[in-house]
């Protein structure tokens, strides 16, 4: 087991938090790599990037936004190069589903002269209750771009287990991991189980693309990250990833969490209630969704 310093780039995040504590749990020095970190990690000025990394065994990648987005790459092939300088051993890079530049990015770090892992997911649960979704949830209309697609919704907690594992176990050193749940979802089907868990009534309709792109817009979301939404929407949730894989499975020996799990889970918290004002978390202004 990896006994040094792990760090965890984007470790304020859906993911990063929950690696975070279940390698504290297992005593395992961490360090946070986030903009409000100490020292600060900012994916944006490199010159953050020596002091975080200086001393790491191991190194999780969440890149934010996205690995999609332009410059993802460059910054993963800087950042695995700074890594393969410093001594760091392993590498776990988390990634999208379906994407082409995602892909990329995996094979950057393949490439690395450095110890691998992959962790390539799907739509993250956890999006219905700490991120963009939550305020439509709460105000009981959901207005999507996603057909009658299939979305295998992945928990978070699982895609913890796994890099957590990877960042501290020999034996996934070159595995990819494709992360899912144990069965498809469609968002509306989605919306539905969680109307019936927070005992809600909420109003799900299927939009266009540029529907969904006013909408955004009208509520002052930042032009680039309504360009990642419409983006993951006309591609990447065009049913290319409409099957599941069996990464959880293969990487801990047990089933994935499934959906109705997490949603239960979730609506136990309050989160959906009416009245509620939870928003993604105190971390939201530091990092992405990973």
């Amino acid at each position: 087991m990896i006994e040094s310093t792990i760090v965890l780039l984007g470790g304020t995040g859906k993911t990063g938090r929950r690696i975070a504590q279940r390698l504290q749990a297992l005593g395992v020095p961490v360090r946070i790599g986030s903009r409000c970190g100490e020292p600060p990690f900012d994916w944006q000025s490199p010159a953050t990037w020596p002091a975080v990394l200086e001393g790491a065994s191991s190194v999780y990648i969440a890149y934010s936004p996205d690995l999609a987005v332009p410059g993802a790459a460059e910054a993963i092939h800087s950042v695995a190069e700074l890594c393969r300088r410093e001594g760091v051993q392993r590498l776990v890079l988390i990634a999208g589903r379906g994407e082409p530049e995602a892909e990329r990015c995996e094979r950057i770090v393949r490439d690395a002269g450095i110890e691998w892992t992959v962790l390539r997911v799907s739509w993250f649960a956890q999006n219905f209750s700490e991120d963009h979704l939550l305020d439509p949830i709460l105000a009981g209309r959901v207005e999507l771009p996603a057909g009658t697609v299939g979305e295998p919704f992945v928990d978070a907690e699982d895609i913890a287990d796994v890099a957590a594992a990877a960042l501290t176990e020999e034996r996934h050193g070159g595995q990819l991991y494709e992360l899912t749940g144990p069965r498809l979802w469609t968002f509306a089907d989605a919306i539905s189980e969680i109307a019936r868990a927070s005992g809600r009534t909420i109003h799900y309709r299927d939009v266009s693309v540029e529907e969904y792109a006013a909408s955004l817009e009208h509520a002052q979301i930042p032009p680039e990250y309504i360009s990642l939404l419409t983006y993951v929407f006309r591609e990447v949730l065009d049913g290319r990833n409409a099957w599941v894989a069996d990464g959880v499975t293969r990487a801990l020996g047990r089933p994935p969490r499934d959906f109705t799990g997490y949603v239960r889970r979730t609506a136990a918290t309050g989160v959906w209630d009416l009245g509620c004002e939870a928003a993604a978390g105190d971390d939201a202004a530091c990092e992405s969704a990973a």
